[in-house]
């Protein structure tokens, strides 16, 4: 799950680690207001859920209230399209409006999970205010980087020599180190899977702020926190995607046209493999889980023939704990109940597997059925085109 960047800085705020001074508004008198508040040059910047907002036109700096309530203006109700939004943009509805920053320097700062060494890593650059795959493709010895102990965490040390390897001294090394301290302790005390500072920078008059903020959660951690579950705002996301979440379901769009439904995100990866393989392209990526319902299939088919890009549906499911014949209730429960416009495409192995697929002969539904994984992919690009 993501959150705002001013909701991200008052998490920040709230575990120590320095930001600038600022509030949200909605309206460009709210702007005003604020600015005039602070009292002093400010920033105003669009609330989306995408980086790259100062090249598209979603970042103004402004000298007064009045110049605030303009930029605010400007940026309220537009659609701010960057690398990392849909196409046809994200509508920006609220702002931040913050003071100004005089920056000296801007570094990079972010804590996140290293998969490959199974711990959380601390990673730091002086090339802050670029994106981090970019400075890892073009000069990777500038990436810091320090794993915590999985029982320990983030030791004092580690801090000090990223503080360090950050050209950070006198008081400066020491906001330094704390603040890195503080931004760990933020990272494992709300299931985070990233907390990412860029730019964190040190300004003119010797202070060192976080100026950007993002912050990811852990979404299978999110009923420890519903603090954070309340931050979350449904319109930064892909529709179907907050239709999905409301059953349990894990679903992620994509570009193609044949939509496909598994159980179990390694089989959902070879079943978007296989359907490249036999020359289509997938629709989405959606995961029932391991023991979904009946009435979890036939919101997954419904979610999956809502979808207009989607021309044929590929269902691809291992039974285990998900029995065949259950995959089977749900499977014409759901035809039954929604109609069936699209063709569908079934294999299904495992657990009751002939049970299921006599109840689907026996159905009288016109769907395809295939003994194998390459079978039904080759059928559902076939009927996709």
């Amino acid at each position: 799950m993501k959150i705002h960047e001013y909701q991200a800085k008052a998490l920040l705020r709230e575990f120590g680690v320095p930001v600038p001074n600022g509030e949200v508004a909605e309206t460009p008198q709210q702007a005003k207001a604020i600015a005039e508040r602070l009292g002093a040059r400010v920033v105003v910047k669009a609330q989306v859920h995408a980086g790259g907002r100062g090249k598209a036109g979603g970042i103004k700096l402004a000298d007064d209230p009045a110049g605030a309530e303009r930029a605010a203006a400007a940026i309220l109700g537009m659609r701010l399209k960057t690398p990392q939004t849909p196409s046809e943009g994200i509508l920006v509805g609220k702002v931040l409006v913050e003071e100004a920053s005089a920056v000296e320097r801007e570094l990079y700062l972010s804590v996140t999970l290293d998969r490959g060494r199974s711990a959380h890593v601390v990673m730091a650059s002086e090339a802050g205010g670029m994106e981090i795959e970019e400075i890892a493709a073009a000069t990777p010895e500038k990436i810091l980087r320090e794993w915590a102990h999985p029982a320990l965490g983030l030791s004092d040390f580690q801090a000090r020599r990223l503080a360090f390897g950050l050209g950070l001294a006198g008081e400066q090394f020491k906001q330094g180190a704390s603040l890195i301290r503080n931004l760990f302790a933020l990272y494992l005390a709300k299931d985070c899977s990233l907390a990412e500072i860029n730019p964190l920078v040190v300004t003119k008059d010797m202070r060192v702020l976080a100026l950007d903020a993002k912050l990811n959660f852990d979404d299978n951690a999110l009923f420890r926190h519903k603090e954070v579950t309340a931050l979350r705002d449904i319109h930064e996301e892909d529709p179907l995607d907050v239709e999905a979440s409301k059953f349990g379901l894990n679903y992620i769009k994509l570009d193609g046209n044949v939509g496909c439904m598994v159980n179990g995100a390694g089989l959902a990866m070879a079943t978007m493999d296989i359907i490249k393989l036999a020359g289509g392209e997938p629709a989405n990526f959606l995961d029932v889980g391991g023991g979904a319902s009946p009435e979890q299939i036939e919101n997954a088919f419904r979610i999956l023939s809502s979808d207009p890009s989607v021309k044929a549906v590929f269902i691809n499911v291992f039974g285990g704990i998900l029995r065949c014949d259950r995959l089977a209730e749900g499977v014409i429960a759901a035809v039954k109940k929604l109609g069936l416009r699209l063709p569908v495409v079934i294999r299904m192995e495992g657990t009751n597997v002939e049970l299921g697929k006599k109840m689907l002969a026996e159905s009288g539904l016109p769907l395809t059925t295939a003994d194998d994984m390459a079978e039904g992919a080759r059928k559902a690009v076939a009927l996709a085109k």
